[in-house]
């Protein structure tokens, strides 16, 4: 009995679809440069003046934790991760709309931004594009998976 090596596009076992391929390498990219933005910009907020805004510091470190889930997820591969990451770029666009429609509508409850304020004018509206894409590439790639 000989054993076989994987392909080389072939998913380790139990693992599941590779969700990096084609545009998911992109996907993979723009969150990962989201979690140093949101990440860096909650960090040096909260550490140096977090009682001027603490809810809008807050919110930009729950985006960081939240880029950091999707781009290890996307990074992991496989049908829980694919899941997982459906979820949480789900969540992301609820939380996007929600302080987004927030900032508009009451601006003084953010005396400074949050990655999400105004959609995410601040980041070039990236944080609203980026988990409406998302969801499309988990969806394809959830019907494109080998059964």
């Amino acid at each position: 009995m000989t054993v076989t090596e994987p392909e080389e596009n072939e998913a380790p076992a139990g693992r599941g679809q590779k969700l990096i391929t084609g545009p998911g390498i992109l996907l993979v990219w723009l969150y990962g440069v989201m979690v140093v933005g949101a990440v860096s910009r909650s960090a040096v907020q909260i550490s140096t003046d977090f009682g001027k805004a603490p809810l809008a510091y807050s919110l930009s470190a729950l985006a960081g934790l939240v880029y950091g889930f999707i781009t290890y997820s996307l990074v992991r591969g496989g049908d829980t991760a694919r899941r997982a990451a459906l979820v949480c770029c789900a969540a992301e666009l609820v939380g996007v709309l929600g302080v987004g429609a927030w900032t508009l509508a009451e601006p003084s409850a953010f005396p400074d931004a949050t990655v999400w304020s105004d959609f995410g004018m601040g980041y070039l509206f990236i944080p609203v594009i980026l988990p409406v894409t998302a969801i499309f590439w988990l969806r394809r790639a959830r019907r494109t998976a080998p059964r």
